[in-house]
């Protein structure tokens, strides 16, 4: 499943997390590259001394938000790493390392998350682009949109022809690792909130709630 959170950030704290992208020093972002994507990566990734309070403002958002939280069922979440793509620069096809460090310990990466932080008439090209069973999907959010995709998916940035493209990107460890059954679970906890609020707690709410539970409990991991 793929999904788009708009937005995820605005005002001021949008603010806030772009002013920092904009002002923080970068290096080179083959550096933190696996071995086989370090041929295909070329962009620029910020010092994470400079984002400290911008990845405190995003790991923020993304814990408080409630589809985030339905969709991905995160048990941990990454550091968030910010970008920079200037023309000329891309990312081809890769994908993402299965299992990663995460403040000390280790995560595997079954969900990752990428927050746009400009405005898509800044730039052009830059598209995220999704493999998704040999389908490509691209996708340009607006500044504060969010798109949260299986890590096991090949993806690639499009070359960037003008302008300048900063993002946020991250990964989770899911309670539940397959992604069919997030997907699932997704759907049934939309739906009893659908019939909750247009109904109440009802005998339909219920069986939705208990089929939801049961599940959960079922395919979690913790």
């Amino acid at each position: 499943m793929i999904l788009c959170i708009a937005p995820l950030l605005g005002g001021a704290t949008l603010a806030t997390v772009r002013r920092a992208a904009a002002n923080a020093r970068y290096r080179d972002g083959q550096e933190t590259a696996g071995w086989h994507a370090r041929v295909v990566k070329r962009n620029h990734q910020a010092e994470s001394a400079d984002m400290a309070e911008a990845a405190a403002i995003v790991a923020q958002a993304l814990a408080a938000n409630s589809v985030f939280a339905s969709a991905v069922l995160p048990q941990r979440v990454s550091p968030i790493l910010f970008n920079r793509y200037e023309a000329g620069m891309d990312y081809g096809p890769h994908v993402d390392d299965a299992v990663m460090s995460a403040g000390g310990a280790r995560l595997r990466s079954d969900v990752s998350f990428t927050l746009f932080l400009d405005e898509p008439q800044d730039y052009e090209g830059g598209e995220l682009v999704i493999d998704s069973a040999g389908d490509e999907q691209a996708y340009k959010l607006a500044a504060g949109a969010c798109v949260v995709y299986p890590a096991t998916h090949l993806h690639r940035v499009a070359p960037v022809t003008r302008g300048r493209r900063h993002a946020a990107v991250g990964w989770a460890q899911s309670l539940v690792r397959e992604a069919p059954r997030r997907e699932i679970l997704f759907d049934l906890d939309t739906a009893r909130r659908a019939v909750f609020e247009q109904h109440g707690k009802n005998d339909t709410f219920d069986r939705l709630a208990k089929t939801y539970a049961n599940l959960l409990r079922l395919w979690a991991e913790p």
